[in-house]
């Protein structure tokens, strides 16, 4: 079987070599590199072009948000998995917005990284329970008895569905309209139509409302150590 490639960019050597030691444990998983600041980051990505980066948001030189910008602008395949102990609502827009698949935060354990690290590889989005609950309550809204409802929003086309689950996913223009063999210029186009009827005028939201309804399935961390 395939190992999956990862590298992981953190500025403490006792998390990076902690990290290592459990990955390797999994056996489905090669770590190929350790960063050790955000520029870094960026170059070993290049340079070693992994499967997926576990990348901490709070690094010297480069923080981790646009280490995740760099990386996937020159690699838009390679899959950013954010392990932080940063989880506040701005942290959380703003490292969706990067295009990150995951966000973990950093009481999470080993084997529920190395879960996450699978589950991105596989096409999926993989958030801690607290992350989670913050993106789907943003779509919730009390209805008249009182209970909870999604909001709803109607009328999205079969390939605006599509759209919006790639972007949900993290990937770029180029990269989505090479898969659905359209013209970067029409993608633009349906993600302003997607804006435009959702009321959503950003990415990170356009990936929460993506999660809510359910258009990706978002595998959700079960345990907390």
């Amino acid at each position: 079987m395939k190992q999956i490639k990862t590298l992981l960019a953190d500025d403490h050597t006792i998390v990076r070599e902690g990290l290592r030691a459990l990955l390797v444990a999994d056996g489905g998983i090669e770590v190929v590199g350790e960063a050790r600041n955000g520029r870094e980051a960026v170059e070993m990505a290049i340079a070693l072009r992994p499967d997926v980066v576990v990348m901490d948001i709070a690094m010297p030189l480069l923080n981790g948000l646009e280490a995740t910008k760099q990386v996937l602008t020159a690699l838009p395949g390679t899959k950013v998995l954010i392990l932080s102990a940063h989880s506040d609502d701005a942290y959380i827009d703003r490292v969706i917005a990067v295009g990150a698949v995951g966000f973990l935060i950093k009481q999470t354990s080993a084997q529920i990284l190395a879960r996450a690290i699978h589950e991105v590889v596989a096409g999926k989005t993989f958030y801690s329970p607290q992350v989670a609950k913050r993106l789907q309550d943003h779509y919730q809204a009390p209805d008249r008895a009182g209970g909870l409802m999604i909001k709803k929003a109607t009328g999205l086309t079969a390939r605006e569905l599509e759209v919006i689950q790639l972007v949900a996913e993290g990937q770029a223009n180029k990269q989505m309209a090479a898969g659905l063999k359209i013209s970067i210029k029409t993608v633009e186009k349906h993600r302003q139509h997607l804006m435009d009827k959702l009321n959503i005028h950003d990415t990170a939201g356009l990936t929460r409302y993506a999660i809510a309804r359910g258009i990706i399935e978002s595998s959700v961390q079960v345990t907390i150590v």
